[in-house]
């Protein structure tokens, strides 16, 4: 009858998740740094979550400059300030909607991906046939995408920001009747490399993130295929909450001041 009993309980749980959580991010990240490494599987993911991704991030973060563009100017009208467009839409797109979307859109194909792949993996034994054969599942399965996730989401992000930016650039200049240099020079001497920078850091947290919750949700799944959808649908939620809250906590370190 004790009604602080559930909150408890359910406090707990969150703690030992957490735990595990941990305790399998740090055994993967010490096993991404030390021999031997499988450059082969590191490759593979690197074009799986980098080349096979490109479509989507461009596409996503084409039309969000171009969206960005649109209602921009719907606003700054209002007020005559319409030659703050460019630098609006610059500053946006590197810092925020870039790596952000970039990240939400990788957790849905990639995570889910991963989480699926390894889910399968538990549920049929495979996992247990490695270690059996004494490979180290998590120097075999988990470091290379770990180690591809980090690297490859800043080069979509810079991708994507160079997608973003043309994006407001054509939406600009051809039907808001921009002129095409004076956009240019604007966007080119309102930009900042820290803009830049943060960005590029914010990929590199989000690669690492969508990569841990795809493997930890598929490395732990239980139950046959019922505990494989069951993983990869927390892979995706469990990321992309991660996500939108690393966003905040790498912003308020960057522009805090």
């Amino acid at each position: 009858m004790n009604p602080f009993r559930p909150v408890g309980r359910a406090f707990i749980r969150f703690l030992a998740a957490t735990g595990r959580l941990m305790l399998f991010a740090v055994n993967g990240v010490s096993h991404c740094v030390r021999p031997p490494i499988y450059p082969r599987l590191i490759g593979q993911q690197m074009i799986d979550i980098g080349y096979y991704s490109l479509p989507v991030v461009g596409l996503t973060t084409l039309f969000a400059g171009m969206v960005l563009a649109l209602q921009s100017y719907t606003g700054f009208a209002r007020f005559s300030a319409e030659g703050a467009i460019p630098s609006v839409v610059v500053l946006s797109i590197t810092r925020e909607l870039s790596p952000v979307l970039a990240g939400l859109m990788i957790a849905g194909r990639i995570g889910a991906a991963m989480a699926a792949e390894l889910g399968t993996m538990r549920v049929t034994e495979q996992i247990d046939a490695l270690e059996t054969l004494s490979t180290n599942p998590y120097k075999y399965l988990v470091a290379p995408r770990l180690i591809a996730g980090v690297t490859m989401m800043p080069l979509l992000v810079l991708i994507g920001d160079v997608m973003g930016v043309f994006g407001g650039y054509v939406v600009s200049v051809f039907k808001l009747g921009f002129n095409a240099q004076t956009y240019i020079v604007n966007t080119w001497n309102f930009v900042e490399a820290m803009d830049i920078i943060s960005g590029l850091a914010k990929a590199a947290v989000f690669g690492f993130l969508v990569a841990l919750m795809g493997c930890y949700h598929g490395y732990n799944s239980r139950g046959g295929a019922q505990g494989v959808g069951a993983a990869t649908t927390n892979a995706v939620v469990s990321a992309s909450i991660l996500i939108l809250i690393f966003n905040y906590l790498i912003t308020e370190m960057f522009f805090a001041q």
